[in-house]
């Protein structure tokens, strides 16, 4: 049967409660029957002179009656156990499921409706009068609650499942015989049961596929790493772990796997690869010993096979690689793993390469997800492995490099021959390969431009974890800049706004946007030539220093910044981040501005200073997708509205940083960020048609009014709400509006040149 929605919001688990109570008195009474038949009954029977019969039938019988009550107590501890971190677990996630349905569920006006299967849909009820439209906003906060309600009724539902059989264990179905499977914890018997259906391996059913991979997804993530730690045992060590791996993902990616195995495999590539990132993390009071990653590394340039007589066998780094590419790994685990790939691949790039299978789907072989390449190529996995990992991806970027020989161990007293991975791997002559399985992919031009772009796409995603501190793709407000990320930021201006050629069409610009717009405190601080005071960074300073000098104090040439800005803003999406953020942080500015309005003899002036910045940058940008759309031809204006229109969420991030005076969390908060998201798509979203793009300086026109519209609408509300009358709110936004205007063409000429 089913394990419900209504099942798990209804259960009395007070009645499971009363279970556990009971059990453990069992437990507590049978540990001292057992303690007094061992050291009674059988001590006198073990030392006292039996003859005849009683030699042996009354001693065996005394044996096993004592045997017996010690088994009675191993199962009702066994029993026990279960039950209460079952107790334990069902607890946590029915109020889970009850705060999602009577809070979060009411607060956002949608209802749940149990569709059965375990399964819930939450829809907007309709009211009379309603016109029931609603905000993509609305939509996606509908969908994610369904989701997480749907994913506590799937956890809960394995916990159910485990329970029941780990207690048919420990009890055997034998009246006449106690102490069957013994338990400790829960814990125990699903790292047991998901080992039994490993071992399997590919003889799984889908069924037996889908149930693994619930065990793995929701234990994976145990703070003490008990359950991860114990599975990967189980497995064998690390060869055998790629072997089953290994055998799993082609069996569910070969040419007769139905779409049902290749979901399953795709998933298994996913919570595995969770599992062992938790696995392997030093600081788990459970984790695998050290010798996990260097026998990893031993076998990375190994070839693995997993059948008799198999004639095509990847390389240990190949299978690894599709595990690496899930989880937050420790930089312990991981960098040694990631310097050694990259120094095989600065020596032979093509060495991985000799053995993928030509002619077959990028899903088939040892990345499943298809993303990013095939998985042939370990250093594209390995990049991405670093992508989720920041801590690990910071250290591989800013400390110096190890030198490794071919089997994985340092070589000592040995060079590398680079002084850091920053400047190999964005050097313009790095070779990046190919990682395909397509056949011909060179008489495919767009086909070969995406698979060649693969690499520096796994390199931008590794970046972005480097120096915002959070696994690239994350919607979460970055923690405060370390020096060594800030450091890494200010490298790659100091790189590319040295040759902003040398990123023409590279995939490596949405990256470089993204970490632009995290760090667009530092870069509007640059413009303002103050190094920050007023902006304020967060965090130490990336040192952009004073833009307008001659001889720039903090080693970057004047221009450096601005041709950096001109060639990352030639990506609609890059484009769509660096402008939400740079009018994220001056509404903030302004609004910080009027906060402190009494410390300033006259508040234009100040007004206009803080919005010069953010001014010049929005010329910069309307240059940057100028040159892109209409002289260049390289991106298509409708792409640069959709990077506005997904770029809403940098908004939030750069407000939830806190560094002015909005309130962070509060009501204050959500408006603003509210009014930025839809100021910014307002005024940045262009008539796309040939006609709008025939005149280029109409088209950059148009652009500058909107930059200067919303700062005017920035700056009229933040008047408004600091008290000012509708007259010198007025003043006050038409102020910064001018300055705005004049500091956009300033911008664009500084672009252009």
């Amino acid at each position: 049967m089913t394990f419900s929605f209504t099942d798990l919001v209804e259960v009395d688990l007070g009645k499971l409660a009363t279970a556990v109570s009971d059990w453990k008195k069992a437990v507590d009474g049978l540990k001292k029957s057992a303690e007094s038949a061992r050291t009674g009954m059988q001590a006198k029977s073990d030392s006292a002179r039996w003859a005849g019969v009683n030699a042996t039938v009354t001693r065996e019988f005394v044996a096993k009656t004592a045997k017996e009550v010690s088994d009675l107590h191993i199962e009702a501890n066994s029993i026990y156990r279960v039950l209460e971190d079952g107790h334990t677990e069902l607890e946590s996630l029915q109020k889970q499921i009850k705060t999602a349905v009577q809070v979060d569920a009411s607060n956002l006006g949608v209802r749940v409706e149990d569709i059965g299967e375990g399964r819930v849909r939450c829809f907007f009820p309709h009211i009379r009068g309603d016109s029931d439209e609603r905000t993509q906003e609305q939509l996606d906060q509908r969908q994610a609650l369904e989701d997480r309600i749907n994913g506590i009724l799937a956890h809960a539902a394995e916990i159910d499942a485990s329970v029941a059989r780990a207690l048919a264990k420990s009890h055997g179905n034998d009246p006449n015989n106690a102490g069957h499977s013994r338990y400790e914890s829960l814990n125990d018997a699903e790292v047991e049961h998901a080992l039994e259906l490993a071992h399997k391996g590919k003889k799984m059913s889908d069924a037996e596929l889908r149930e693994l991979n619930e065990l793995l997804r929701y234990n994976s993530a145990e703070k003490d790493g008990e359950f991860a730690t114990e599975f990967y045992q189980g497995l064998g060590g690390p060869e055998k772990a790629l072997q089953f791996y290994a055998e799993m993902s082609i069996d569910g990616t070969g040419g007769d796997a139905t779409k049902t195995r290749l979901n399953a495999v795709q998933d298994l590539q996913r919570v595995m690869g969770y599992t062992l990132a938790n696995a392997t993390d030093p600081d788990h009071r459970n984790h695998l010993d050290p010798s996990w990653g260097a026998e990893f590394r031993r076998l990375g340039t190994q070839q693995i096979g997993w059948e008799k007589g198999q004639w095509n066998k990847p390389y240990g780094y190949q299978v690894l690689g599709g595990l690496l590419r899930y989880g937050n790994y420790d930089s312990r685990f991981l960098n040694p793993i990631a310097e050694h790939i990259t120094q095989l691949h600065r020596k032979d790039p093509y060495f991985f390469l000799s053995n993928k299978p030509t002619g077959s789907p990028d899903t088939y072989g040892f990345n499943p997800s298809g993303q990013l390449g095939s998985g042939n190529e370990p250093l594209n996995s390995v990049l991405e492995a670093l992508g989720h990992s920041p801590e690990a991806a910071e250290k591989f970027f800013s400390q110096p490099p190890t030198a490794y020989n071919e089997d994985g161990t340092i070589k000592k007293d040995g060079k590398p021959g680079f002084d850091s991975y920053l400047d190999l791997l964005t050097d313009k002559n790095f070779e990046w390969t190919m990682d395909t399985n397509s056949a011909n992919v060179l008489a495919d031009e767009d086909k070969a431009k995406t698979v060649m772009g693969y690499g520096p796409d796994a390199l931008g995603h590794a970046l972005e974890a480097a120096t915002t501190g959070l696994p690239y793709g994350s919607d979460a407000v970055s923690p405060p800049h370390s020096k060594e990320a800030a450091d890494i930021f200010h490298k790659l201006v100091e790189r590319y706004g040295g040759k902003p050629e040398d990123l023409d069409d590279s995939p490596l610009r949405d990256s470089l946007g993204n970490i632009t717009a995290d760090y667009m405190r530092d870069v509007q601080g640059a413009f303002m030539g103050d190094g920050g005071t007023v902006v304020g960074t967060h965090g130490p300073s990336a040192h952009l220093g004073n833009l307008d000098v001659e001889t720039n104090p903090e080693g970057l040439s004047p221009g450096t910044l601005k041709n950096f800005l001109g060639a990352v803003g030639k990506d609609p999406d890059a484009y769509g981040a660096i402008i939400t953020s740079q009018e994220s942080v001056t509404t903030d500015l302004v609004n910080d501005g009027f906060h402190d309005a009494d410390k300033y003899k006259e508040l234009a002036p100040e007004i206009a200073n803080r919005v010069h910045a953010g001014g010049e940058i929005a010329g910069i940008m309307a240059e940057s997708r100028t040159q892109a759309v209409v002289d260049e031809k390289i991106a298509e204006d409708a792409k640069f509205n959709e990077g506005v229109a997904t770029a809403d969420k940098w908004a939030g991030r750069i407000i939830g940083m806190g560094i002015g005076k909005i309130p962070v969390g509060g009501e204050v908060a959500g408006w603003v960020v509210e009014d930025i998201q839809a100021s910014v798509v307002e005024n940045f979203t262009r008539d796309s048609s040939p006609e709008a793009l025939k005149d280029r300086d109409v088209f950059l026109e148009q652009q500058q009014a909107s930059s200067a519209q919303a700062i005017y609408d920035a700056t009229y509300t933040a008047a408004e709400e600091a008290g000012y009358d509708d007259a010198n709110a007025q003043s006050q936004a038409t102020a910064a509006k001018r300055e705005i205007e004049n500091s956009y063409g300033l911008g664009r000429q500084r672009a252009g040149k």
